[in-house]
């Protein structure tokens, strides 16, 4: 054996050791199922990755474990992207993962499915924070790529059936890395911007992992804390993303969104045209009825110098009439008065005068002497003749 100098401590060949392992793995990408997992209080990911004859130790600290779209389990296959290093306190290798994905469409529906879960929680699903979408929208934003088949299906529909509309397009990538920031950030600016009523976000179809971008977590949130109605519109009908749980309306395709942001103004047109059917047909209706009034009005409407003469011949006849009628009346009174007249020359006390008779007044001269006996000599008494009276005195035996 050489001197003794010529040996290393336990420290300085894991220094060696680690130093050559890291200038030699910078960046690895290894394949493997996650076992033995432990998350501590300090949020660090401790995990072995193994496969099915070998396997090594790994840590995921938590500034990288926390943008994980999805929750860790043992038995969960997947892709991991990291660093090789030496763990010196007890000479084991060990990977330090920068990214993590779950392997295949099984992974990433796991992933899925966890963010599903941990987001419904949380009430960003809830259907009492929906908001209806604006009746008359005077602005439409509209988030996706500006070269795929859903702008030019969107923008088609809108520009037929809603002349006017304005549109404001927002170019983004929908897939790929990176690809949820910007769908996310330009949900943001629209919010923010208050340029637009309601906003489209979406692409055409594809395959999950094509859509991944919308089951990011950085999108859901964005699109809940958005200030204007959002509608989701990714993929095709059976395709399902988070941001269609969390959008407060989810359209199957890109033309649905499109169709569903101008349903309602279409339908008011149309209830408006009806309206405006029926008013014009109680309108000739009441026109005709009215033109029929007025022909039998004309009928009965005479000028009025015919009114005029017709009048003032009336008033003749009446004048007639009258005339007549009280020379009627005169007629009538007076044949009565005679007759009144005559029975009462014949009562009176006057015609019987007339015939040689008279008639005797006792003092005071009021009362009619009707027999000798009503007189005592001496007595006054008036006597009325038919041309005057004469007074005298009841002498004694006259009586």
């Amino acid at each position: 054996m050489n001197a003794q100098s010529e040996f290393l401590t336990v420290s300085r060949l894991a220094a060696l050791l680690r130093e050559t392992v890291e200038e030699n793995f910078v960046e690895v990408c290894v394949e493997g199922e996650l076992s033995n997992l432990a998350i501590p209080a300090s949020g660090h990911l401790y995990f072995s990755l193994k496969d099915d004859s070998s396997q090594i130790k790994a840590v995921m600290f938590r500034a990288q474990n926390r943008l994980l779209p999805f929750r860790p389990e043992n038995g969960l296959q997947v892709f991991c992207r990291g660093r090789v290093t030496l763990y010196s306190q007890r000479g084991e290798l060990q990977l330090v993962i920068e990214s993590m994905e779950p392997k295949g469409v099984g992974g990433l529906q796991v992933a899925f499915e966890q963010l599903k879960t941990r987001l419904a929680a949380e009430g960003l699903f809830a259907a009492a924070r929906k908001r209806p979408l604006p009746t008359f929208p005077q602005s439409v934003g509209i988030v996706t790529s500006a070269s795929g088949a859903a702008i030019h299906d969107i923008l088609t529909v809108l520009r037929q059936r809603s002349a006017g509309l304005r549109l404001l397009l927002a170019p983004v990538r929908v897939q790929g890395e990176g690809s949820a920031v910007e769908i996310a950030a330009a949900v943001e600016r629209f919010s923010r911007s208050g340029l637009v009523d309601v906003l489209i976000v979406g692409r055409g179809g594809g395959s999950i992992e094509d859509l991944w971008a919308f089951n990011e977590e950085v999108v859901a949130r964005a699109i809940h804390a958005s200030a204007i109605p959002v509608i989701s519109a990714v993929g095709h009908e059976v395709d399902t993303t988070i941001a269609d749980f969390v959008a407060d309306l989810r359209a199957p395709t890109p033309t649905a969104a499109a169709e569903l942001l101008v349903r309602r103004r279409l339908e008011v047109e149309t209830h408006l045209d009806n309206l405006l059917l029926r008013l014009a047909a109680v309108m000739r209706g009441r026109l005709l009825l009215m033109e029929q009034q007025v022909v039998g009005l004309r009928r009965r409407l005479r000028s009025p110098q015919e009114e005029l003469i017709w009048r003032r011949q009336r008033l003749v006849d009446l004048g007639t009439r009258l005339h007549q009628a009280m020379h009627r009346r005169l007629d009538g009174a007076g044949a009565k008065l005679n007759a009144y007249s005559g029975r009462l020359d014949a009562l009176s006390p006057l015609r019987t005068l007339a015939r040689g008779y008279a008639v005797v007044f006792a003092e005071p001269f009021t009362r009619v002497v009707q027999e000798s006996a009503q007189l005592s000599a001496g007595d006054r008494i008036s006597i009325r003749f038919q041309d005057g009276s004469v007074s005298a005195v009841v002498e004694p035996g006259d009586q």
